[in-house]
């Protein structure tokens, strides 16, 4: 089952996508409200709302409103070589805000003065669907609700600055999650993984190839904090990535990311002044 958050008439509706149309679940305004009914799979599945044509919505954040995003650094083999570090024992973490999350196809937003060193990092997204506490690996797949595509746009230049990555990792309006979620049963592990910019791939790897799957992150994680329905974990990039060569994105460019079985991101890269809130 696929699944999505959509935007419609000014607001947002959790939906059932079916071939190019979408059946909206109905009262629920985003998959992060229907993530916190613990009935929400029956819901999902049973729901028989309003049929909207997709062409005639846009993609929000597949979960707009998580608790937390959690994010893991160096978790493919080739990545890790090409950054110079050795296999970990432990998961690399590492967090981001909400206002980082875009939708499938919203513009990247960066701000002029952090525009030097804009890097992408095609990842593999777990969604998680239930509260989740000190769970062991062999149980963690029934806290999955489901998977979808998301890029770890990074500011090489502020990730940098200090031993931690947080501010080169969570600039507003950079990380585009989605399109859809799709459930355990559509998905397995060791669907391909590519990145392109501009049409050239510059990633391509299998999601088979984590070093920590998303059952052992889950154990991992939740032993350290608890996860909740409607969170999120971004679960590494593989190798490919721009920084080790001084390629980076800029104004213009399009920035496509796509695993087979999930769907395709498309962003394109736009350097504007940030809108003052308040």
């Amino acid at each position: 089952m696929r699944l999505a958050t959509l935007r419609l008439d000014g607001s947002t509706a959790a939906a059932r996508i079916e071939g190019e149309c979408a059946v909206l679940i109905e009262p629920y305004s985003s998959l992060s409200d229907l993530l916190r009914d613990p009935h929400w799979l029956r819901i999902a599945t049973e729901t028989a709302g309003q049929v909207v044509e997709l062409g005639a919505v846009e993609y929000a954040p597949v979960v707009p409103h998580p608790t937390k995003v959690v994010c893991v650094g160096l978790n493919y083999a080739n990545h890790i070589e090409e950054m110079g570090r050795e296999l970990p024992r432990y998961p690399t973490l590492f967090a981001k805000f909400p206002e980082a999350l875009i939708g499938a196809y919203d513009d990247i937003h960066i701000p002029p003065y952090a525009d030097q060193q804009v890097d992408w990092e095609g990842e593999l997204a777990v969604v998680i669907g239930k509260k989740a506490r000190t769970v062991q690996a062999a149980a963690a797949d029934e806290y999955i609700a489901g998977f979808a595509v998301a890029n770890d746009v990074t500011m090489r230049d502020y990730q940098y600055r200090t031993p931690q990555w947080l501010q080169g990792k969570t600039f507003e309006g950079t990380c585009p999650l989605g399109p859809t979620l799709v459930t355990p049963d559509e998905f397995s592990l060791g669907a391909p993984l590519h990145t392109l910019v501009d049409g050239a791939t510059v990633q391509s790897d299998s999601t088979g190839d984590l070093v920590f799957t998303p059952t052992r992150l889950i154990e991992y994680i939740s032993h350290i904090v608890t996860l909740q329905a409607g969170d999120v974990i971004l679960t590494g990039t593989p190798g490919g990535v721009g920084h080790p060569t001084g390629t980076h994105l800029s104004d213009g460019q399009i920035l496509t990311t796509e695993i087979t079985g999930l769907g395709t991101l498309r962003n394109t890269v736009c350097v504007a002044a940030p809108i003052p809130v308040g």
